[in-house]
């Protein structure tokens, strides 16, 4: 029992002190020393005498931008566990199976089409737009015949129209500035959220941690199959509903805010099963808190790889995950 208390302990503070790091480094280096005592004075009522410019970056801009990485992070690792346990496939994730395509396209359409009169919020049309995809990416591999092979070429298509559909209304809709703010956000952008985005996120990525751990079981049995599922009295149909709900939802939350994010919910699965095994009990756990901590980390990256210039987080989590997405696909062919 000790031992699983203090791997937690050690995950919650490299978390913690990634999310320091983040709020330490940008264009104005701030030691952690200030971060620690700007946390005591807005959170504790503590009296620390700091420099009000240093306060106000670190509290108003730079911490809610690490927060909401690591809720991102942590969110698509997640679903990158469930998708993967769900289709019985290494490759499967939202980014590949069209999800993040089609939660871009309805977030897009609200955002310069003005879908929903202003009634429907962006993260409500990301949402609309993964379900969208969700149901396209099912029809497309039920009638291919079905199995997780046949359900990932469908992703990719599903995807690639989707990307199409976002680039025509972008095309057709958006003025230049529209388009090259578009662009930006969708490649994955930090740089705008502020604390009502944590109030957002967090309880998206928390919550869907708490459902997805209360079917830890459930994704241990879809190890075997669904048939095997079924046999040792999971509810096959259920499960699977409420899952791929959880995951469009996830995915949707977190594209309205920050925008579509790769290789995440690829990779860092992977990540986690090879340091504590295959169990979704422990795996789950693990996942969330590796996917928190590297996509802070890539953010952090994002501003200090180009001088005088902030990358979209996109292009770095792209640089880490597409050598490893080869290597994923390198050890998991088969013929389909």
């Amino acid at each position: 029992m000790a031992k699983p208390v203090a791997v937690a302990l050690l995950a919650l503070a490299a978390l913690g002190f990634a999310i320091a790091l983040a709020a330490s480094i940008g264009e104005m280096t701030i030691p952690l020393e200030i971060i620690v005592k700007t946390v005591g004075n807005r959170l504790f009522g503590t009296t620390f005498p700091l420099n009000r410019i240093q306060e106000g970056v670190v509290w108003d801009y730079r911490l809610s931008r690490a927060l909401v990485a690591a809720c991102c992070g942590g969110a698509l690792a997640v679903s990158g566990v469930i998708l993967q346990a769900l289709l019985r496939n290494p490759l499967a994730e939202p980014y590949v199976l069209g999800i993040s395509a089609g939660a871009s396209t309805g977030a897009v359409l609200v955002m310069i089409a003005g879908i929903g009169g202003g009634a429907l919020s962006l993260s409500g049309g990301a949402f609309l737009g993964a379900v969208a995809a969700i149901a396209l990416v099912g029809l497309l591999a039920m009638g291919s015949g079905g199995g997780s092979d046949r359900v990932l070429l469908a992703g990719v298509a599903g995807s690639q129209l989707f990307n199409a559909m976002t680039s025509y209304i972008v095309t057709t809709s958006a003025n230049a500035e529209q388009a090259r703010g578009v662009l930006f956000w969708l490649l994955g952008n930090l740089g705008g959220v502020r604390w009502p985005d944590v109030g957002l996120a967090a309880p998206v990525a928390l919550g869907g941690f708490v459902v997805a751990m209360l079917h830890a079981r459930a994704l241990d049995a879809f190890a075997f199959g669904a048939d095997a599922a079924a046999s040792l009295g999971v509810p096959v149909r259920r499960v699977r509903l409420v899952l791929f709900a959880l995951t469009a939802a996830m995915t949707a939350a977190m594209v309205g805010i920050v925008g579509s994010i790769g290789f995440v919910g690829l990779v860092i699965p992977h990540a986690a099963r090879f340091l504590v095994g295959q169990g979704h009990a422990r795996l789950l756990p693990a996942a969330l808190m590796i996917g928190a901590v590297f996509l802070v980390l890539a953010d952090i990256l994002s501003r200090i790889l180009v001088a005088q210039q902030v990358l979209p987080v996109g292009v770095v989590t792209a640089l880490f995950g597409a050598p490893a997405f080869a290597v994923i696909l390198y050890r998991a062919r088969r013929p389909l």
